[in-house]
């Protein structure tokens, strides 16, 4: 199963910077989990397909659909809760 965590970010936004080193940390200790940060200025389309609508916004995903979604900063424990839930 391929389990993937979408970043949703923009280069304007403070609290984007700081979900960074967190989602750093786990991209290293995670390498079977797909890691992809999305620009919201440049992706308008998979934006909308999520109905992100606050920064910054954390989807963690697997082939059944979504397992979690984070608004705001949020801490490793709680993303790591998620990504072990969506089987990685």
């Amino acid at each position: 199963m391929t389990v993937r965590l979408l970043d949703f970010y923009a280069d304007w936004c403070g609290p984007c910077d700081a979900q960074d080193p967190i989602l750093e940390e786990l991209a290293a200790d995670y390498g079977d989990v797909e890691f992809e940060k999305i620009d919201v200025e440049a992706d308008q389309a998979t934006v909308s397909d999520y109905e992100v609508q606050s920064l910054p916004t954390v989807v963690v995903e697997n082939d059944d659909g979504i397992v979690d979604q984070f608004v705001g900063v949020t801490q490793r424990p709680e993303i790591e809760d998620a990504l072990e839930r969506a089987g990685a």
